[in-house]
C-alpha cells in the first residue's frame, strides 16, 4: 500500500468520522453536554481512534464540541444568550450570502431552487399527513431549499462561515417540537422565500431570512423560559 493511499484512506475516515458525529450531534442523539467519550465512539462507529479524535477537534472550530483539556470531549452546552448571538450573525451571513446568491444566480440556480422547494413542500405534506413521523427527512429538505438559494454566492469563505452558523441555529432548531401552526407559518416563509429569489428581490429575501431565523430564536425563548 502506498503513502498516498494510506492518507486517502486516513481522510476518508475522518470525513466519515465527522458526518456521523455531526449528525448525531444535530438530530440530539448526543444531548447538549453529553461528554463524548472516544472508546464508546469507536465501538458505535466501528471508526479508529485517531480518525474521531481528528473529527471532534474539527467540531471543536465549529463550535459543535467542546475540548476539555485532558478530560476529553463534550457536546457543547446550548444557553438563551448563545442562540441569541447565533441568529444575529446568522442574519449577517445570510443577508450577504443571499444578495450575491441573487445576483448572479442563472437560470439553472432559479431552476434548482424550484426543485428544492417542491422536495420540501412534499416533506411539509408528509409530516402535516403522518405528526412528525418524518421530521428527520424534513430537515434535510429544508437545509437542502436553504442551501439552494445561496447557492450562486460566489464566495466559499462567505458559504463556509454560513453553514458553520446554520449548524449551530439547526441543533437548537431541534430541540424544540413545532405545532402545526408553526410548522404552517415557517413553510409559508419558504414558499414566499421561492417567490422573492425567483424575482431576485434583495431587500425582501433579506427580509425573509431575518424572520425565519427569528423564529427559531423565539421558539427557543419560549423554551428557556418554561
Amino acid at each position: 500500500m502506498t503513502l498516498i493511499t494510506e492518507k486517502n484512506e486516513a481522510s476518508t475516515l475522518v470525513e466519515l468520522a465527522l458526518a456521523k458525529l455531526r449528525q448525531d450531534i444535530l438530530t440530539g442523539v448526543f444531548a447538549p453536554g453529553s461528554k463524548l467519550r472516544v472508546e464508546e465512539l469507536r465501538n458505535s462507529y466501528d471508526i479508529g481512534a485517531s480518525p474521531l479524535r481528528e473529527a471532534l477537534s474539527r467540531l471543536v472550530s465549529n463550535g459543535l464540541v467542546t475540548a476539555q483539556g485532558q478530560k476529553g470531549f463534550r457536546v457543547a452546552p446550548v444557553s438563551l444568550a448563545d442562540i441569541r448571538d447565533i441568529t444575529d450573525t446568522r442574519k449577517l451571513l445570510e443577508h450577504a450570502a443571499l444578495s450575491d446568491s441573487l445576483r448572479n444566480g442563472d437560470a439553472d440556480w432559479e431552476a434548482e431552487i424550484v426543485v428544492a422547494y417542491g422536495r420540501l413542500d412534499r416533506e411539509h405534506q408528509a409530516v402535516q399527513k403522518t405528526s412528525g413521523a418524518s421530521i428527520e427527512v424534513w430537515e434535510q429538505a429544508n437545509e437542502n431549499f436553504h442551501d439552494t438559494l445561496v447557492s450562486a454566492c460566489t464566495s466559499k469563505w462567505l458559504l463556509n462561515f454560513r453553514q458553520i452558523v446554520y449548524d449551530q441555529a439547526a441543533r437548537y432548531r431541534r430541540l424544540v417540537i413545532l405545532n402545526d401552526e408553526q410548522e404552517q407559518g415557517a413553510h409559508e416563509e419558504h414558499r414566499q422565500m421561492l417567490a422573492a429569489a425567483k424575482a431576485r428581490d434583495v431587500e425582501e429575501s433579506c427580509r425573509l431570512a431575518d424572520a425565519h431565523a427569528e423564529r427559531t430564536f423565539n421558539l427557543m425563548a419560549d423554551r428557556f423560559s418554561d
